[in-house]
């Protein structure tokens, strides 16, 4: 499908109605149900934006500011208009195709004793709205502080989480005990959802938000530090999404991605998703063990994780010397023998030290990508550095995971080689079910999530381990393990993250990570609520995969069919928990029927369980 550009000046000047005189701005989606209000208090020279969805309120009155431009605003005054009606396809993503549709508006702002202007950038789209700050000229730049507020109707509640790894807590907007992660997900009392992220925070610090003590309902921004740049430069996007339900939350997040540039890799046929295994014990011999069981199981890469050139956080860890028992283009040459390729952790210290010198030496070992370790978040500094690493790795081209607190604000659309990343309270932590039917409605709001799905890691199936004071096990049912894989969406998916070669004994189940693709042409969210359920349907070319999951509760889960093609047939093999009736190690029990899409399968879940399904046409 040819995108196609649609820019309608006329409509844009009655979507976006002006009144100067009254120092009022508004914008409406281009389905008229969302409504972005700005207006100046001449009193005060403060400005205040309100949003509603049909007359209901999302946003109340709330203040527009950053340094320099808060209480001494003199005017505002129209500028740019325009409408857009778009598509685009992505080099890879949960959707082959992606509707980019909007209403824009600048307005311009004087304020007093200041020479220059400042525009402010506003957009409507059905699914949400995004506002941005963009200085003009070519002068000095100095952001200190940024004074935009989100004040929330009485009785919202929010997910709470102090920091990327953390587990989200449902409380009010009030007694925070500290700052709040991106996205922040919120549940109107008058029925609707919302969603406060961030978009294309590139060359900019983070910004997080957080409640003074004694308020309630009103939402600050807090910048991690001051940003200095030269004119002419824009923020990051502020955006809130805003739906009538969690799973539409989820289903819109392409909004993050549209708020970004499109691809700046010419040539993407080096870009290539897909399923990948760690070697968990650093000698060339192993490393060939993991490679052999990747090419059985179809898998398309093998990782060295952190150890492979030393103790990482040493000074004197060298990320070009692996130690003495690994040799890595050995490695390397028999992997593509069996066509898997390879990725290298490398921590942030040693990417500091020697980035321009082991990209060129890793491409000519033939690595695929390059995971980024323990990098550091939040400062301008460290924001600007790591995204022009990533940029770096596309000129050699190496794909690239950035893991620990690192969130994504859409940079994967300019620059495709970034997978993935971590950002979330993946398996590592061995998340109970109410985290992993929290997740998909909080963190993967942003985008990919590398949650290293694990698998075998049972006492059952470990009793060596089992007998360890440290030991820690997974929580879930297999079933729901399985269909994690679907549910985090993630173009690099690791599985079997604890697991080595030996663990697996050909359980019949492990079919289903064979077939599963990690990027779709099209993805449906068929039901959930937050920490309760969800149910989400993928398609890859041509054959749908579907997973559903229950938090620690027992639940009854109907999946209807209506997304099959009603004029044709289906099979599908269902993998549910069978219990002590399967007599596997796993106890997967795998049924094959006959669907259509006028079907409603229903499924009594186990507490921590899940359900799985392929379906393909008959």
């Amino acid at each position: 499908m040819s995108p196609k550009r649609l820019f309608f000046s006329t409509t844009a000047l009655l979507l976006c109605t002006i009144v100067a005189s009254a120092q009022n701005v508004t914008v409406i989606s281009p389905d008229g149900n969302l409504k972005f209000d700005m207006n100046l208090d001449s009193n005060t020279g403060k400005i205040e934006y309100e949003i509603t969805n049909r007359e209901k309120q999302v946003i109340l009155p709330s203040e527009l500011g950053i340094s320099g431009y808060h209480d001494n605003i003199e005017s505002i005054t129209p500028g740019e208009v325009k409408s857009v009606d778009t598509t685009w396809r992505p080099v890879y993503g949960e959707r082959a195709v992606v509707k980019d549709c909007y209403n824009q508006s600048t307005v311009v702002l004087k304020a007093k004793g200041k020479k220059e202007v400042l525009n402010f950038v506003v957009r409507a789209y059905n699914e949400g709205i995004a506002f941005r700050y963009a200085y003009t000229g070519n002068g000095h730049v100095r952001i200190e502080k940024e004074s935009t507020t989100f004040c929330v109707p009485e009785n919202t509640e929010c997910w709470f989480a102090p920091y990327a790894q953390a587990v989200h807590t449902r409380m009010p907007v009030q007694n925070w005990p500290g700052e709040a992660e991106r996205p922040l997900t919120l549940k109107l009392a008058n029925g609707l959802y919302a969603a406060l992220c961030e978009g294309e925070v590139i060359n900019y610090c983070r910004t997080k938000f957080f409640v003074r003590k004694g308020e309630k309902n009103i939402i600050r921004c807090k910048m991690y530090d001051d940003v200095e740049d030269f004119a002419p430069f824009a923020t990051p996007w502020r955006l809130v999404m805003v739906a009538g339900s969690a799973a539409d939350l989820l289903a819109n997040n392409d909004i993050i991605l549209n708020l970004n540039d499109p691809c700046r890799i010419e040539d993407t046929s080096w870009i290539k998703p897909g399923k990948v295994m760690r070697v968990t014990r650093l000698s060339t011999e192993a490393a060939k063990e993991v490679i052999d069981f990747a090419a059985k199981r179809g898998l398309e890469y093998i990782h060295f994780d952190a150890g492979w050139y030393g103790p990482e956080a040493l000074k004197t860890s060298d990320p070009r010397k692996p130690v003495r028992s690994l040799d890595i283009p050995e490695i390397v040459k028999y992997a593509k023998s069996k066509g898997i390729g390879v990725w290298l952790y490398v921590n942030q210290r040693a990417l500091t030290n020697y980035l321009e010198e082991i990209l060129p030496l890793y491409q000519s070992w033939g690595i695929a990508g390059i995971k980024f370790g323990f990098v550091h978040v939040g400062s301008y500094r460290w924001t600007s550095w790591l995204h022009d690493a990533v940029q770096r790795c596309a000129k050699y081209h190496l794909m690239v995971d950035i893991h620990d607190e690192y969130r994504p604000t859409g940079f994967s659309r300019t620059y495709p080689n970034l997978l993935t990343q971590e950002g979330v309270r993946g398996n590592e932590e061995f998340p109970d079910g109410t985290v992993n039917t929290t997740q998909p409605f909080t963190r993967f709001l942003a985008g990919a999530a590398d949650a290293t799905v694990c698998y075998f890691h049972r006492p059952e199936l470990k009793p060596d381990l089992a007998t360890s004071l440290n030991a820690r096990f997974l929580k879930n049912t297999a079933v729901h393990q399985m269909a994690l894989s679907v549910i985090n969406y993630s173009p690099l998916q690791f599985l079997y993250w604890y697991d080595s070669p030996q663990n697996a004994q050909d359980e019949p189940e492990l079919d289903f990570f064979n077939a599963l693709a990690t990027v779709w042409d099209d993805t449906r969210i068929l039901s959930g609520q937050i920490g309760e359920h969800i149910a989400i349907a993928r398609k890859k070319d041509g054959v749908w995969f579907v997973a559903a999951i229950t938090n620690n509760d027992a639940r009854t889960i109907d999946i209807a069919m209506n997304f099959l093609d009603p004029d044709k047939k289906y099979v599908s093999t269902i993998y549910t928990d069978g219990g002590e009736k399967v007599k596997t190690r796993t106890h997967v029990a795998i049924t094959n029927k006959d669907v259509k899409s006028k079907n409603v399968l229903t499924f009594d879940v186990l507490p921590r369980g899940g359900v799985a399904m392929i379906i393909r046409e008959k």
